[in-house]
C-alpha cells in the first residue's frame, strides 16, 4: 500500500447503534456504500469517532469483518489501534483482524501524559511490532497530552511510521511539522473546520468526522484544494464550515449522527458515558442538514 493512498480525504467512521444499544450492521454497510459512492478515499475504523473505547471485543471483530466485506477492496482501510499501556498496544496490533486492512491508526498515549521521550519511546516499540504501516494520531484535547512538532518528526524517522493525523489545533506547530517533514511523511489534519487553510500550507487530506454525512461534498473540496483549485475549494469550504463547527458543539459523534440520522442513515443513539446532543443543537443539526442537501 503506497503512501498516497492516503492523501485526500478519509472518513473517521462512526458505530451505528439500534434503539437496544447493540451495533446496527445492516446501517454500517449502509453507510459504507454512502461514503465509497460519495468519492471518500479511504476509510478509518474504530476511532475515538467510532466510540472505540464501548466496543467489545466481538464487536470491534465483527465491525472490521463487515467493512472489509462491504468494501470489497474498493478504498483503503485503516484500522484504529491505540492506548496508553505500551505493551499491550503491540500485542493488540499482532492480534487485531487486519485481513484487508492497509495501516493501522495509532493515538498518542492517554491519561497518564507521557513526556516527549517517552512518546518517541512508545512509537518506537509499537513500530517495531506494527503488522501494518502505522499513521501516528496527535489529539491532546483527548489524550491531555501534546506531541510537539519535534517529537512527531523525530517518530517519522521509524521504519513502518507513513504519517501522522494532527488534531492539535497549532498552527505554529502544525506549519513546523510542514516545513521540516520528511520527503513522503504524510500530515493529515485532524480537524475538520481547519483542513482548508491546512491544505494550503501542504497537508495531505484529512481525517474527517464529517464526511460520515457529507462524502461528497468534503471529498470534492479536499480533491480541489490538492489540485491547486483554491477558489472552488475556498468557496466549498465555507458553505461546509457551520456544519464543521456545530457537530462538535455538544460532543462528537453526537452531532454527527443526527446528521446521519436526518440522512436515513442510522439512528441517533450513542453508548454511554456519551449522550446524545441537547434538543437545541440537534434542532440546528437538522435544519442545518436539509439547508446543506436542499
Amino acid at each position: 500500500m503506497k503512501h498516497h493512498s492516503f492523501r485526500g480525504a478519509g472518513t473517521a467512521l462512526i458505530t451505528p447503534f439500534l434503539a437496544s444499544g447493540e451495533v446496527d450492521y445492516p446501517a454500517l454497510q449502509k453507510l459504507v456504500e454512502f461514503q465509497i459512492a460519495g468519492g471518500i478515499h479511504y476509510l478509518v475504523i474504530q476511532g475515538t469517532t467510532g466510540e472505540s473505547p464501548t466496543l467489545s471485543a466481538d464487536e470491534k471483530k465483527r465491525i472490521v469483518e463487515t467493512v472489509v466485506e462491504t468494501n470489497a477492496g474498493r478504498v483503503p482501510l485503516v484500522l484504529g489501534v491505540g492506548g496508553n499501556d505500551t505493551r499491550a498496544v503491540a500485542a493488540a496490533m499482532q492480534h487485531a483482524p487486519l485481513d484487508g486492512i492497509d495501516a493501522i491508526l495509532s493515538v498518542a498515549p492517554y491519561y497518564n501524559k507521557p513526556n516527549q521521550r517517552g512518546m518517541v519511546a512508545h512509537y518506537k516499540a509499537v513500530a517495531e511490532n506494527a503488522p501494518r504501516p502505522i499513521i501516528i494520531y496527535n489529539v491532546p484535547g483527548r489524550t491531555g497530552a501534546n506531541m510537539l512538532a519535534e517529537t512527531q518528526l523525530e517518530i517519522a524517522g521509524f521504519d513502518n511510521i507513513i504519517g501522522t493525523k494532527e488534531a492539535s489545533g497549532n498552527l505554529e506547530q502544525c506549519m513546523q511539522l510542514l516545513k521540516h517533514r520528511p520527503e513522503n511523511f504524510l500530515v493529515i489534519s485532524g480537524d475538520d473546520n481547519f483542513t482548508f487553510p491546512y491544505l494550503a500550507l501542504g497537508m495531505d487530506g484529512v481525517i474527517s468526522v464529517a464526511t460520515n454525512a457529507f462524502p461528497a461534498e468534503m471529498s470534492r473540496m479536499v480533491s480541489m484544494a490538492l489540485k491547486g483549485e483554491w477558489d472552488a475549494a475556498r468557496s466549498l469550504h465555507f458553505r461546509l464550515l457551520d456544519m464543521m463547527q456545530l457537530i462538535f458543539a455538544d460532543g462528537s459523534p453526537g452531532g454527527i449522527k443526527v446528521m446521519l440520522n436526518e440522512a436515513g442513515i442510522c439512528e441517533n443513539v450513542v453508548r454511554l458515558p456519551l449522550m446524545t446532543v441537547n434538543t437545541a443543537v440537534e434542532e440546528r443539526l437538522r435544519r442545518l442538514y436539509r439547508e446543506l442537501t436542499a
